[in-house]
């Protein structure tokens, strides 16, 4: 008995901190939505000419996640580190449930997200490096238009607009992008 009421616990505790973790990373839900509505804005699509398909869609997501962890990284907070860490959380789990509803099999929707996960991350290292260089043309160019943009003025429209967001990112606290509070790219 006392064995049974021992491993109960152990799985009543694992239990706990699962859904524990979930209502932290919950907390970071407004961040995210905006983060979403942020890379939806036609003006990217129509103006910007950035392909309106999954693959650009997902482009202008994880560029804008990728802008969004840059600056939490430089308020140098742990908080914000950890919640960095939550927002990554939460990209994971949406593509995860995007590739899901676009039929994905279950069995290969781990290798899709991990590839998914892995180009957020060179994102991450290229915008970072955008944004000290005060230059987003070539990360723009290899990262949104993989190397075919439509246009000179395409390219220049979003490498300015990522920019300008990258700037006002700059004056946002850490309170202000929980809130999902993020400057209009």
């Amino acid at each position: 008995m006392s064995t049974n009421l021992a491993a109960a616990r152990s799985r009543s505790g694992w239990f706990s901190r699962l859904i524990g973790r979930t209502r932290e990373r919950d907390r970071m839900l407004p961040l995210y939505r905006a983060i979403v509505g942020a890379a939806r804005d036609p003006l990217w699509y129509r103006d910007g000419q950035v392909p309106d398909t999954v693959t650009g869609r997902f482009d202008m997501l994880s560029a804008v996640t990728a802008l969004v962890l840059v600056r939490m990284e430089r308020l140098d907070e742990q908080a914000a580190k950890r919640d960095s860490v939550l927002l990554t959380e939460l990209f994971i789990a949406d593509m995860d449930e995007s590739l899901l509803e676009l039929g994905v099999g279950d069995y290969s929707v781990g290798k899709h997200v991990g590839r998914m996960v892995g180009a957020l991350g060179g994102r991450l290292t290229a915008f970072r490096e955008a944004s000290n260089e005060h230059d987003f043309t070539p990360a723009v160019h290899r990262n949104i238009f993989h190397a075919t943009p439509p246009s000179d003025d395409a390219l220049a429209l979003v490498a300015g607009r990522l920019a300008s967001f990258d700037k006002a990112l700059a004056d946002q606290s850490h309170a202000d992008l929980v809130d999902g509070r993020l400057p209009k790219p």
